[in-house]
């Protein structure tokens, strides 16, 4: 069935071109049901809560030359016969989030094709632009096939295959092994077996005791680090909100990918490993943190079984990594355990992780803020750039093109995060995308940070670094934090505006917030033991320390440098205006406590 569509719908849509919408049936399949993967609940929750255009995905796939579309729709039915994920809806009640997944035997799904005379000058960069806006309609869990196609033409020839796809059924992985096998069908070739885990397999295999203790103990390791690492990587002056808007930085360096190679080849490091510690390294440099703490979202792809698997596997591994080490080559040492220890501890149930969050944080007094994350994509087909297929060339006489450092600045994005890293590719080119908070990086300091990481890498590839020659190596200077600053848990937190905050929660009563004393031992070691020590003048009124607790954790989102003091010591007045800092502490005591005693 063939139908016209009015192809302004697409802005980036030239005038000449013409849409049409193909109805395409399956059949063969299995039909099967059970619960949903961990992963999937997880990207569900998201997929219920976020804008389309902020959690749906996107890719390009290339069209070998001379495909019609009738053999690119072929392939489409292919894959959807192929892997369940493409034939699996998640049937729920309004207002609830799905608990089960329901795969059907056959069905139907629509590709647009979109035909031209002639293509735009930049027409991998339109098909992209195709690609990003068919992201911004939402799909609907309950009935819709979880990939919505354009087939970019030329006289009726694809050349490129424009995908939008659900979060809740694919990842960034999963439309790489897609895209894999979309050109290997158009080239002719027969796939493999599936021996990858399907989601009911993978569900089934959650839900064994073995399952269920290696969720128990992901949700233990990430207790750890959420109770006792840094609450924020970026606790410093201007960090605040809880999105950020900004724009695209991207490095496309040779000199970067040599001196990776060369690192690599010197200490036996795997590239990626290399890479993950170079970032880790600097990024606690720059932002003065004893350890880097970042999350780690395609590293759930360790085990076989899943390499290959069309699923949504979308759960963070939280990776935590002690910088207090002599030299580059030690923390590369330490780097692949505490990778590894990461990816084993990152299945897990998402609604029990969001419950030992609060119940943890809340006890704490922090706020989990996941203001750092570092995707490598450069092993995925779908980190390839987007160009029409090609056979292998011959070996280059010449070096293989691409520049020695380039750096450009693309469009603003809205993201939960202070810095978010996608290494797309790490040879023949090191090239790879960050969106820096303007708030912490003005766009000379993101381009600064970028070359300093190919420096570091430069460095590190003819002899071991020491880590406190970073600023003279990379040119990244840490931050300058103000004498009101201070380690106190593990963080950077400011007393002084704990206290303002504070105050202003409870209708402005005054408020004097004190540190711990710092331990001879130095702030790197005896932080953790450090607390804050709250000192409110109620004047009377009915205030305990829960209700102060309860009130304070409230204002925390989005304000990394502060910290909910450990114990609140509610006194009747505020001592005069020219007394000594000791003075609070000798005023009358109405009542005191942690705060911690009950929610409120």
């Amino acid at each position: 069935m063939v139908s016209e569509r009015d192809p302004s719908r697409l802005q980036d849509t030239p005038p000449s071109a013409r849409a049409a919408t193909l109805s395409v049936a399956y059949e063969g399949g299995e039909e099967r049901r059970g619960p949903v993967t961990m992963g999937q609940a997880n990207m569900i929750r998201c997929v219920l809560r976020d804008e389309p255009e902020h959690i749906n995905i996107h890719d390009v796939w290339p069209a070998p030359a001379g495909t019609r579309t009738e053999a690119a729709v072929d392939a489409l039915r292919t894959l959807a016969v192929r892997h369940e994920a493409l034939r699996t809806t998640f049937p729920h009640p309004p207002g609830t989030a799905p608990r089960e997944q329901v795969v059907a035997a056959a069905g139907t799904f629509t590709v647009t094709v979109l035909d031209h005379d002639e293509l735009p000058g930049d027409p991998a960069a339109y098909a992209e632009a195709l690609a990003r806006e068919a992201r911004d309609g939402r799909f609907r869990l309950d009935r819709d096939f979880p990939l919505r196609v354009t087939l970019v033409a030329v006289d009726g020839a694809p050349v490129f295959a424009a995908v939008a796809a659900s979060h809740a059924a694919t990842d960034f992985s999963a439309l790489g092994v897609l895209r894999e096998e979309w050109l290997t069908l158009l080239s002719g070739g027969t796939l493999p077996p599936l021996s990858a885990l399907t989601p009911l397999g993978l569900a089934a295999e959650e839900a064994a005791p073995a399952g269920v203790r290696k969720s128990a103990a992901s949700l233990a390791y990430w207790e750890r680090i959420i109770r006792t690492g840094p609450q924020a990587m970026f606790a410093e002056p201007g960090a605040e909100g809880t999105e950020i808007g900004a724009p695209r930085l991207t490095l496309r360096s040779r000199r970067g990918a040599r001196a990776l190679a060369q690192v690599a080849e010197r200490t036996g490091g795997l590239p990626a490993t290399v890479l993950l510690t170079a970032w880790c390294a600097l990024l606690a440099h720059r932002t003065g943190q004893p350890a880097c703490v970042t999350a780690v979202p395609t590293s759930n792809r360790y085990e076989p079984r899943l390499t290959r698997s069309v699923n949504t596997l979308s759960q963070d591994a939280l990776l935590c990594l002690d910088v207090r080490v002599p030299s580059f080559d030690v923390l590369l040492g330490k780097a692949w355990g505490a990778a590894l220890n990461a990816y084993r501890h990152s299945r897990f149930d998402s609604v029990s992780l969001w419950e030992m969050i609060d119940r943890t944080t809340f006890e704490r007094g922090s706020r989990f803020a996941r203001d750092v994350a570092f995707n490598d994509v450069s092993t995925l087909p779908t980190a390839r750039p987007a160009g029409p297929a090609a056979a292998p060339p011959a070996a280059p006489l010449t070096p293989p093109p691409g520049p020695e450092l380039e750096l450009t600045w693309g469009e603003e994005q809205l993201l939960p995060t202070r810095v978010l890293t996608f290494v797309h590719e790490t040879d023949p080119l090191l090239r790879l995308a960050v969106w820096a908070d303007p708030a912490v990086f003005t766009r000379e300091q993101a381009e600064g940070f970028v070359v300093g990481l190919v420096r570091l890498l430069e460095a590190a590839a003819t002899g071991d670094v020491p880590l406190d020659s970073l600023t003279e190596v990379t040119g990244v200077r840490p931050v300058e934090r103000g004498p009101e600053w201070e380690r106190v848990d593990g963080s950077w937190v400011s007393p002084p505006a704990v206290a303002d905050a504070l105050s202003q929660v409870l209708d402005g009563v005054p408020v004097h917030v004190t540190a711990d004393p710092a331990h001879d031992g130095g702030a790197a070691e005896g932080d953790a033991e450090r607390g804050l020590t709250a000192y409110i003048a109620s004047g009377g009124g009915p205030l305990t320390p829960a209700t102060a607790h309860a009130a304070f954790m409230d204002a925390l989102p989005g304000r990394p440098g502060l910290l909910a003091p450990r114990r609140y010591v509610i006194v009747q007045d505020p001592p005069a205006e020219a007394a000594p800092d000791g003075a609070w502490a000798r005023q009358q005591i109405l009542s005191e406590g942690t705060g911690r005693d009950r929610r409120m």
